[in-house]
């Protein structure tokens, strides 16, 4: 029989849904959603009931699953417990799937609420997990959606102008501007209204589980400017299509005016990341 945790009362998050908090400082919801995952043609976790959890200071959730969905039979305790790497003391798992061992793929959190529950690693610790993730038949990159964040691509009219270490780099009157929860509002340009011949294309990209894979470009010209400040989406997920090919700025490092108005630099959890 599936054991789910005790049903408290809590506070209403904005959205409508009710999500629990425990004395750790985890904070977790049920989840409606069919979620698979595979370590190469093994089904690991096949689970119908499973919970989203946020934990302390990381800004996406990940999934934790009733052991009963899990193949147990395929986890062993870890031979190196990585210690620190999640919120309280947990319990690791090695994952032996096939006849190939991933070293803590797995771990249970200490919280009541959450027992008989365990999550495996997907966002933090890349190729220490398993290799497909499945909401329904969607398969899923990077981390789980969070249901509390929407992204929205809006066409506009606005006038957006676009300058680099001093240098007009961009100007167009038909961006699509993105809305994510939690970012700054990405202004995408058509790339006719760009001065791409000022940027050299890298090997750098990134995955998004809300727009896709995008590609980089860094400056070329005089300044001393971080890499992979300019980015695209050649194939975008159907929800953001209206980005596709076109090319976006990162807010935290370039000066952006839109309809006349300078925009501040941001300082978002990317401004640490950005580096020259």
């Amino acid at each position: 029989m599936t054991t789910h945790p005790a049903q408290p009362v809590h506070p209403v998050h904005p959205a409508g849904q009710s999500i629990r908090t425990t004395p750790e400082g985890l904070l977790w919801e049920p989840s409606e959603r069919w979620v698979r995952g595979r370590k190469g043609d093994v089904t690991v976790v096949d689970s119908r009931h499973p919970l989203l959890v946020w934990e302390p200071g990381v800004p996406v959730p990940l999934y934790a699953f009733p052991r009963e969905e899990v193949r147990e039979d395929l986890l062993r305790p870890a031979r190196q417990p990585r210690t620190g790497s999640h919120t309280g003391s947990q319990v690791f798992y090695d994952l032996d799937a096939g006849g190939e061992v991933v070293q803590n793929a797995a771990w249970t959190f200490p919280a009541d609420d959450l027992a008989g529950y365990i999550a495996f690693e997907w966002f933090r610790h890349r190729y220490s997990g398993l290799d497909h993730w499945y909401e329904e038949e969607e398969e899923i990159f990077v981390h789980p959606r969070d249901p509390h964040k929407r992204v929205d691509a809006l066409p506009s009219s606005r006038h957006v102008q676009v300058e680099v270490a001093g240098m007009p780099v961009a100007d167009t009157r038909r961006p699509v501007l993105l809305f994510e929860t939690g970012l700054p509002t990405r202004y995408y340009i058509p790339r006719e209204d760009v001065r791409l011949d000022l940027f050299e294309p890298t090997d750098h990209h990134t995955a998004c589980p809300y727009k896709g894979t995008a590609r980089y470009w860094t400056w070329s010209g005089e300044g001393d400017m971080p890499r992979d400040i300019l980015w695209s989406y050649p194939d975008p997920l159907p929800a953001v299509a209206a980005v596709k090919d076109l090319l976006a700025f990162y807010n935290e490092a370039v000066d952006i005016t839109v309809d006349g108005e300078g925009l501040e630099r941001p300082v978002t959890p990317f401004t640490a990341t950005l580096r020259a």
